[in-house]
């Protein structure tokens, strides 16, 4: 997850998953090109005996490729989709894929699973009536942090702006994730236009450039696992993937707020294979699918059947850095596009990225 707007990477890492390994797998000599299905997802965000089961269910064989921000996957099909089928763009990236007719309308239909769908998933405000778009995983950016470094634990934004951690902290180079951090520090709207708290956004960051490590492309995670930095702002599931193997690390939703962000899953605009991707999406909204994914990559699940079922795991669910309380949860904001004002942003981290001189 997830994971809002970056300065494109220099490279965009491709994968293939193993597939075709086992004696279970699909006999690909019988498989033609219509039960190819070409998957364009994050990295490291999906269980991979999801891939494996789906494979042999429908005979079918998975390309898969990662990107690492929603605008590597803009940058991707913009200018004409080279073949994939499904994605899994943030919130407010559908919003945008969707006005500039990128993404092909689904077939409620043939995605009868989406009564598995927690309601608070249904209509989502960015897609009405979840025509383009069915909930994958949702999460939170917060704050991985080391609690050896921190000598205890810790829950606001302050905190890695403290002196003691100067040049040990890592942000998202994310354009709009690093303006929320400074625009709710200064208690304004994360999807603020104004230009006035904008430029503020842009020089706090700048004053608090001694503490500022690094701004990572959705990799802190492996920055902090590896003591490069004491601090990282990061996605919730990724911090919790590296803490299963580092008991120093820890990860904290700042008191002051911060952003919910929901990945959802779309079919792209020309696809080639349209009804197998709404079997792929039907597939993964299935509880107990849905629920391996969600126990494997730490995001929390959307699929409310999964959690009536008692098919996430315990401790998972009870934790309230992965599945807020509400009061917590109330002060999580979605990122929005904000229109024209995208180019004031632009602008702004530009300056950023130059006045820090990461």
């Amino acid at each position: 997850m997830k994971k809002l707007m970056t300065f494109l990477l220099l490279f965009t890492m491709a994968v293939i998953l193993p597939i075709g390994c086992s004696n279970n797998s699909p006999n690909t000599s019988e498989i033609s090109n219509n039960n190819i299905l070409s998957i364009y997802n994050w990295s490291t965000y999906i269980a991979p005996e999801v891939i494996t089961e789906f494979e042999n269910k429908f005979n079918v064989k998975i390309q898969y490729d990662t990107y690492e921000s929603n605008e590597d996957l803009y940058a991707k099909i913009k200018p004409g989709n080279p073949g994939y089928d499904v994605a899994f763009p943030a919130d407010y990236m559908v919003k945008i894929l969707v006005a500039e007719g990128l993404l092909e309308e689904l077939n409620q239909e043939n995605i009868p699973n989406i009564k598995n769908l927690n309601e608070k998933f249904i209509n989502p405000p960015y897609d009405p009536g979840n025509k383009y778009s069915m909930a994958y995983q949702w999460g939170t950016m917060g704050i991985g942090y080391n609690i050896k470094a921190t000598e205890g634990e810790i829950n606001s934004w302050s905190t890695m702006f403290d002196p003691k951690f100067k040049g040990r902290v890592a942000l998202l180079d994310d354009m709009r994730s690093s303006f929320s951090i400074a625009l709710i520090s200064l208690g304004y709207d994360p999807n603020t236009t104004n230009p006035k708290e904008i430029n503020e956004a842009r020089d706090f960051l700048i004053k608090n450039k001694e503490a500022i490590a690094a701004f990572a492309p959705d990799t802190g995670q492996n920055l902090l696992d590896q003591g490069e930095v004491d601090l990282t702002c990061e996605w919730s599931g990724d911090i919790f993937q590296i803490m299963k193997e580092n008991p120093n690390l820890r990860y904290a939703i700042p008191k002051e707020g911060s952003i919910l962000l929901t990945d959802n899953m779309v079919i792209l605009k020309g696809s080639n294979n349209k009804e197998l991707a709404e079997k792929f999406i039907n597939f993964i909204l299935e509880p107990e699918i849905g629920a391996k994914i969600s126990n494997f990559i730490k995001y929390a699940t959307p699929n409310q059947t999964a959690k009536d079922l008692g098919l996430i795991e315990a401790a998972d669910l009870n934790n309230p850095t992965i599945y807020p309380p509400p009061e917590l949860f109330a002060k999580l904001d979605y990122i929005q596009d904000v229109g024209q004002a995208t180019i004031l942003y632009d602008e702004a981290w530009t300056e950023v990225k130059l006045g820090v001189g990461t």
